[in-house]
């Protein structure tokens, strides 16, 4: 079997230290590879924590571990390893004060998703729904759950994005069926930041439901 040639990227990937070209190529594969995404998502809040670690009182030529030691602290974190090496400089105990924060960062539960929120009715219409947007660096991911009832509720429906700028970019379509819920997960590129609203449309064009952003 052929070692995945990505496997080291999640780390470095967090800490924001891959190339752009390699950043990219590393977020193309995050799209079709469940172990590496798994791998960043435990490893999320690494930036956050390693931000509290206190750094003992050292000359300022000290201060920051040498460069070259990241790959090292990247390696013992990945693999889960204790750190057993005896310090013997202020340098030195810096580095391994960032090692610990990095282990206790891969047994923390990755954080729950933000909820969803129920979508605003324009009329007296039989359809509900809520929609949750997850921001990503390639877009955003919409989670939407729309359910109806009656007869009346069938048909073909439609999700638009619309943009700050008035730009409108159709997401989704769907047949609806009476009595029952539908889950749709669309991503696109573009940036939750740009987006000013979510509406499901009938494909006629008549707006049922919206969700300000």
């Amino acid at each position: 079997m052929s070692e995945d040639p990505f496997a080291t990227f999640d780390a470095a990937y967090v800490l924001g230290a891959l190339s752009p070209e390699d950043r990219q190529r590393f977020e193309e594969h995050l799209r079709t590879c469940d172990r590496c995404a798994a791998s960043v998502r435990e490893l999320a809040g690494l930036p956050g924590l390693l931000a509290r670690v206190d750094a003992p009182a050292v000359p300022p030529d000290l201060a920051m571990p040498p460069p070259d030691l990241l790959p090292s602290v990247l390696h013992r974190v990945r693999r889960g390893r204790r750190i057993r090496t005896a310090v013997t400089s202020a340098s030195a105990a810096l580095a391994v004060s960032a090692c610990v924060a990095l282990a206790v960062v891969v047994s923390a539960p990755a954080p729950a998703p933000p909820p969803s929120v129920a979508m605003t009715a324009l009329g007296e219409f039989p359809v509900r729904a809520d929609a949750r947007l997850d921001a990503f660096s390639w877009g955003t991911q919409v989670d939407m759950s729309c359910s109806y009832t009656g007869d009346r509720s069938s048909g073909e429906y439609v999700l638009v994005a619309i943009s700050r700028d008035g730009t409108q970019t159709q997401l989704a379509t769907w047949k609806a069926v009476p009595d029952n819920t539908a889950r749709i997960v669309i991503g696109t590129a573009l940036k939750t930041s740009d987006l000013t609203a979510l509406e499901v449309r009938l494909t006629s064009g008549r707006p049922l439901l919206r969700l300000t952003l």
